[in-house]
This record gives structure tokens, C-alpha cells and sequence, in this order.
């Protein structure tokens, strides 16, 4: 008995990966449980617009304990230019003044900040009147299902993509790649490519069933939807050949896929809301493809927003598709060099 302990201690020893999830897994969920697991909106970033737009403005800050944060005043603003910096996720509440009593456009779409700002105005009473955009009811399930296409596609992405090349690497196949005369730029788009039509499949499919089941609406353009959608794919299936390439055996790539995962679950915005999340922690939100996919999905289908509005979520998947690719491609030549490590 004594022997057999002896010996799984030193096998565990050795295996850094395993260690790394029984070690380094309970304090990662401690940190973003204990920090981010906060559903309080601590800012509401709202524009006050109309003829009253200063006082309106000085009514917020009136009430106490609101978070409403006022980051433009705008007396020739109306209704309709409240809808459109709503749409565009310019705000996430907009007073319009010059009726009585002045009235506030919520997104809805933003459900947790949306269920604060609405607390809020419960507190004035008959001063101001409410009216929430994108998600009237506030449902929870129109807000998660566009979210949830994303995780689904996440996880089918990372981690069929990783355990196929693996079981390649450990039948051999992956080592003639490395007499033909192939770029491992060119090998690496040939292992994508096919999951990416089936990842595809995968994401048209779940999106109409989310809308045909939970009732979601889809107000934008499908094309900006397919070009987000394509982007995050790219990623996230760059990130499973990413992880094969590090991985020696099936299990390595599983535990691998969740140390990728696992963040993204908790810090994309899809459980806890960013804004409630502390810098210590959120930063790391800023280097998930998730969280932009949830940005994209959740703006053209309930607010229907435009593609100019969404070039920033676009622009951090097309830079991190490159740097994934790039790593990719770097770890995937040391693998078919001479000697290199498999």
C-alpha cells in the first residue's frame, strides 16, 4: 500500500497539467467566484436628452444610492435619438425630456442593468414613465439564448477540434505530415476548415431552434450575424488545434480545453454582468472570444444593431483569430520538425 501511494504521489508529480487542475482549478474558482460572482450594477450609463436635459439629469443624481451615470446631455436630442444610442449600445438609459413627464428608454437587452435602472425609476414614482426596449418583458431566456449559441459552439469548437488532432498524434498520421510538401499554415486551415462547416451547421441549427423554442427575436441582419459568427468560429477552432499541439494524449487535451473554458463560462458576461465584475478580475473578460461573440449575438438579434456599431467585438475576434492561428501554426512546426517534440 505503502509503495502504490508512493508511487501515484510521483506520477502526480511529473504530471504538471494534473497537478495544475487539482491545485491551480480550486484557487481559479475561489478568485471568480469571490470577485466576480456580483450581480449588482454598480453604473448604468445613461444620456439625458431634450429641452429639461440638465435637470433631468440633476433628478438622477438625486436618487439615493442609484447608479445611474451621466454621460451625455443633450438638449436637442428626442426619442428617436434615444432609440438609436440604444441601438448602437451608446447607453444603457436615455431620458427624453419635453413631455410630462419625461420618459426613459431602457435596453432591455442589457436584462441585469435594464432590472436595475427600472428599481430605480420605481423610486421616482409618476416623475419620469418607463419604457424598455429590445426585451419588454425582460425575459432571462431572450437575453441567455444568443449567449448560449456561443457557449454550445465554444465548447463543441475546443473540444472536438483538440481531441481529433490528438488521437492523429497518438495513431501517428500527424508524423507523415511530415515528409509531404505541406506549410503548417496550409495543414492547420485543412484540420479548420472541416470542423468549421460542421461547427456551421452546428450554429444555425442551435440559433433557430433557440428562436422556434424561447420565443427570441432576431431584429438584425444576418449577414453581420454570419460575419461575427464566422470570426468566433475561427477562434475558438484555432484554440482547440492550439491546445492538440500542446497536448500528448486525449486526457491532457480535455484537461487543457477546460483551463480555456472555464473562464469563459463565468467571465464573458453570461453569467455575471461585466460592469459588475472588479477590474482585478474583468480584464481577463477582454481576452475571451466569448465575450464578444455575447456582444454581436445579443446586439443583431434583440437590438438589431448595425455593423458599425459592432466594429469593436469584430475587431478584437479578427486580432485574436490571428494570434491564435499564429500560435497555432508556430506550435505546429516545432511539432513536424525533425526531432521536434510530439
Amino acid at each position: 500500500m505503502r509503495a502504490m501511494i508512493l508511487k501515484e504521489f510521483r506520477e502526480l508529480r511529473r504530471d504538471h497539467r494534473t497537478l495544475g487542475m487539482l491545485v491551480g482549478m480550486p484557487i481559479m474558482l475561489l478568485i471568480v467566484f469571490g470577485y466576480a460572482a456580483n450581480f449588482n450594477v454598480d453604473s448604468i450609463q445613461t444620456a439625458t436628452l431634450g429641452p429639461q436635459a440638465a435637470q433631468a439629469a440633476q433628478l438622477l443624481g438625486q436618487v439615493p444610492n442609484a447608479p445611474f451615470d451621466v454621460v451625455t446631455t443633450d438638449p436637442g436630442g428626442d426619442s428617436q435619438t434615444a432609440q438609436d444610442m440604444l441601438q448602437r449600445n451608446e447607453v444603457d438609459v436615455a431620458v427624453v425630456t419635453g413631455t410630462q413627464p419625461p420618459v426613459a428608454y431602457i435596453d432591455g437587452s442589457s436584462l441585469f442593468t435594464a432590472q436595475s435602472a427600472v428599481a430605480m425609476f420605481n423610486r421616482l414614482g409618476d416623475r419620469i414613465s418607463v419604457q424598455i426596449l429590445y426585451n419588454p418583458d425582460l425575459k432571462t431566456s431572450w437575453v441567455m439564448v444568443p449567449a448560449i449559441i456561443g457557449l454550445i459552439l465554444t465548447f463543441i469548437g475546443t473540444i472536438i477540434t483538440s481531441i481529433g488532432m490528438v488521437k492523429e498524434k497518438q495513431s501517428g498520421t500527424i508524423e507523415q505530415l511530415a515528409v509531404m510538401p505541406l506549410k503548417p499554415s496550409t495543414v492547420i486551415l485543412g484540420k479548420i476548415l472541416p470542423y468549421f462547416l460542421l461547427a456551421s451547421l452546428d450554429m444555425v441549427l442551435v440559433t433557430v431552434l433557440g428562436m422556434l423554442l424561447f420565443d427570441v427575436p432576431f431584429n438584425g441582419s444576418v449577414a453581420v450575424f454570419a460575419l461575427g459568427a464566422g470570426l468566433f468560429l475561427f477562434v475558438v477552432l484555432g484554440l482547440g488545434v492550439f491546445i492538440s499541439t500542446i497536448s500528448a494524449n486525449v486526457g491532457q487535451a480535455i484537461q487543457t480545453a477546460f483551463f480555456f473554458l472555464l473562464p469563459q463560462i463565468l467571465l464573458s458576461g453570461i453569467i455575471f454582468p461585466l460592469d459588475a465584475i472588479p477590474w482585478g478580475v474583468r480584464w481577463i473578460s477582454y481576452f475571451l472570444p466569448l465575450t464578444y461573440f455575447t456582444m454581436i449575438s445579443q446586439g443583431v438579434m434583440l437590438r438589431g444593431a448595425p455593423l458599425d456599431s459592432l466594429w469593436f467585438p469584430l475587431l478584437m475576434l479578427t486580432i485574436l483569430a490571428v494570434v491564435v492561428f499564429t500560435g497555432a501554426v508556430l506550435r505546429f512546426r516545432r511539432t513536424l520538425a525533425p526531432g521536434g517534440r510530439r
